[in-house]
């Protein structure tokens, strides 16, 4: 789960929790922003339950695997997971954007699933530039000059990121949850107690305790997280065990506990990044087009409205509330709602 301390995931209580979060973004200020309900669709009763053959490409540092759909010919839209989730939380939103006509990438991020390092010698780097760079990476050996990038989580940021840094390579922007982009000098500072009591995993894998309790029980640590984060969505073992099956990577363990302390300067990042995360500490608006989502029962943290980030949008901009139970893993829950925001924001 993407849970930077200073960013929009997280619904903080009372208002001055949200201000805290808001001033570490650079967000303050009066958005007036009107929320509008886009199509629901019933959380946990998806249809697809594989995507068929998954490709292999080597991108970057990475033999990147991934699943495609849709027209080669079709505009492109890359779908991009986060943590502890993987590619199937799209396994039902890719066949409505194929079938739409759209040429549809979803990758596994660094860490997970098929995609390996060509190196045993490169450093297991999970801080946010370098899985942005990879998407980069794919898209140049997939030859895609532009893409509209959605996510959820670690892909929300990544998205963002794409959006805010290359904007010439993003079309638009579907996001989750808001502006996602951290500071690293802004999660140092302390939370009120309630929102810090939210962030328990990032702490815990801040120990080695905690690396070695990810590793033995990485399966039963996420089941626990998406129970956290969609508290309403009854999806079954066989759903989960999909997924679970990404998170024996064999590099996965050292990425997420590398991200999660590299979050709270508590690892070293690569200098070769300093200045994309230079630029990112900025907080740059995103000036793509982008339609925001947030789920109604969402038990992740995150802001109660998009108030305190709407400003860091300067193009054409919605925000879009999905009613109906619909939790953290949106597009798996919701996979017609998250499909039609792409569509539409494809249309702005």
């Amino acid at each position: 789960m993407s849970e930077e301390i200073n960013q929009n995931r997280r619904r903080f209580i009372g208002t001055a929790a949200v201000a805290v979060v808001a001033t570490q973004l650079g967000v303050l200020g009066s958005a007036n922003a009107k929320t509008s309900n886009a199509m629901p669709s019933s959380a946990g009763t998806g249809t697809n339950a594989s995507f068929g053959s998954l490709k292999q490409i080597d991108a970057g540092l990475l033999n990147i695997g991934y699943a495609e759909a849709g027209p080669s010919n079709g505009p492109a839209v890359i779908l991009l997971h986060g943590w502890p989730y993987d590619i199937y939380s799209f396994v039902d939103v890719a066949p409505l954007l194929a079938e739409a006509g759209y040429r549809v990438i979803v990758p596994y991020l660094r860490g997970h699933g098929t995609t390996r390092f060509l190196s045993d010698d490169t450093f297991r780097n999970g801080q946010q530039a370098a899985v942005a760079v990879d998407i980069i990476a794919l898209m140049d050996a997939l030859k895609i000059k532009q893409a509209i990038q959605a996510g959820f989580d670690w892909g929300a940021r990544t998205a963002g990121i794409m959006a805010a840094l290359w904007p010439e390579r993003c079309k638009a922007l579907v996001s989750v949850s808001g502006y996602a982009i951290p500071n690293q000098a802004a999660n140092k500072a302390p939370l009120p107690p309630e929102a810090e009591r939210q962030w328990w995993y990032q702490y815990y894998f801040a120990t080695e305790r905690g690396r070695a309790g990810y590793d033995k029980y990485r399966h039963d640590f996420a089941k626990l997280i998406w129970q956290i984060a969609s508290p309403k969505w009854g999806f079954d073992d066989a759903t989960f065990d999909r997924s679970a099956a990404a998170f024996d990577n064999p590099d996965h363990v050292s990425i997420v506990i590398h991200n999660y302390r590299w979050r709270l300067s508590l690892a070293d990042g690569e200098r070769k990044y300093d200045e994309l995360e230079k630029r990112l500490a900025e907080a740059p608006v995103i000036t793509v087009p982008t339609i925001t989502l947030e789920g109604d029962a969402n038990g992740a943290p995150h802001y109660p409205d998009d108030t305190p980030y709407r400003k860091k949008f300067s193009g054409k901009y919605e925000y879009r509330v999905i009613k109906g139970g619909v939790g953290h893993n949106l597009p798996q829950e919701a996979p017609q709602a998250f499909a039609k925001a792409i569509i539409d924001v494809d249309h702005f």
